[in-house]
């Protein structure tokens, strides 16, 4: 789980994706034709084979916060990169890059001694970034409106080694499923995509422009979804395996390739839940819809406490779910209408 940890350690909100791409990049080289970035900042790495040409997607970026105003006394004022719960952020540690290195702050809030924000939840317009520098200060060390507030935190292994916990598990995880596919399938007869997108947290752009120089028949994407297993009514459970997701809050994946994941799944023993959800969205929606229609799916990874810096992940629920994706790879579907 090297891999995973180096990838989740790496900052790389929303339109500043270089860090994770260059891990990315130089580790799946080895297993494939070519990689190459578009003109968006998507990284594509390409295995060259027979048809049919197949699209696995996950996206690089994650959700974060940046500088949106300085005022008088210094505080730094935020913007959401993507949605992230405001509370989650309090006490967070964060590193601003300057032109001679990191500044480091710590998020807070305007009014956090009132009783009243005690009794509710911040919003976000009232959550600061205190440096301990003036705005003077802060400005002759380059920091300004737009600038990056990276989170700092170190992935770690919870009791056992069964769950791992860190930030950004949306969707490193999904990446890291990628790269293990690239070094297991590199013998596969046929072509494959795999492709690695931007900008997915705030408007599923990166998918949108990397599906343009590729002429899939199908696509997969890899994502997490939220876990629910601590509710009364649990449906997305950590450790019962990945989740093939029929519906989610703006598509309905393609049936016939859940079809064939499902029954790869029971036939080889491998823990696999079903997802109906009313929440999120993910790249297979612009992907399924573009070029005349792309028959796609997604295979969703549960995690607890999305989109915090205390995400946790099942290894079995990603190991199983690099199984089910290599049986059907190593056996692939030509065509998959719905």
């Amino acid at each position: 789980m090297d891999l995973l940890k180096k990838l989740i350690d790496a900052s790389g909100p929303s339109g500043n994706e270089s860090s994770v791409r260059n891990i990315i990049r130089n580790e799946i080289k080895p297993y494939v034709s070519q990689t190459y970035i578009d003109r968006f900042g998507n990284l594509i790495a390409h295995k060259k084979g027979k048809h049919p040409v197949v699209m696995l997607v996950a996206h690089m970026d994650e959700v974060g916060i940046m500088i949106k105003n300085i005022d008088e006394k210094g505080h730094i004022h935020i913007s959401e990169i993507g949605y992230i719960e405001p509370i989650t952020l309090l006490g967070e540690r964060v590193k601003i890059e300057t032109k001679d290195g990191f500044i480091y702050g710590i998020v807070t809030c305007k009014e956090i001694s009132n009783d009243d924000v005690l009794e509710r939840v911040p919003k976000v317009e009232e959550i600061i970034v205190d440096t301990g520098l003036s705005r003077d200060e802060l400005i002759k060390e380059s920091v300004k409106i737009g600038s990056y507030l990276h989170l700092i935190t170190e992935s770690s292994y919870l009791g056992n080694k069964e769950f791992l916990s860190g930030k950004a598990l949306d969707d490193r995880v999904g990446c890291y499923i990628l790269v293990e596919l690239a070094k297991r399938l590199k013998n596969v007869s046929c072509e494959i995509y795999y492709v690695f997108t931007v900008q997915e947290e705030i408007g599923l752009y990166g998918a949108q422009t990397s599906v343009y120089k590729i002429e899939p028949d199908w696509a997969l994407i890899l994502d997490v979804t939220d876990a629910d297993d601590l509710s009364d009514k649990p449906t997305k459970i950590l450790g019962k395996g990945p989740c093939i997701v029929i519906k989610d809050s703006d598509m309905v994946t393609n049936r016939c390739m859940n079809n064939i994941l499902e029954n790869i799944a029971k036939n080889n023993r491998i823990p696999y839940q079903l997802e109906v959800t009313e929440k999120g969205v993910t790249d297979a929606l612009q992907i399924s819809v573009s070029k005349g229609g792309i028959p796609s799916t997604i295979l969703s990874v549960p995690v607890r406490n999305i989109h915090t810096t205390v995400g946790i992940v099942s290894i079995k629920d990603i190991n199983n779910t690099i199984k089910l994706t290599e049986l059907l790879l190593k056996k692939p579907l030509k065509v998959c209408l719905t």
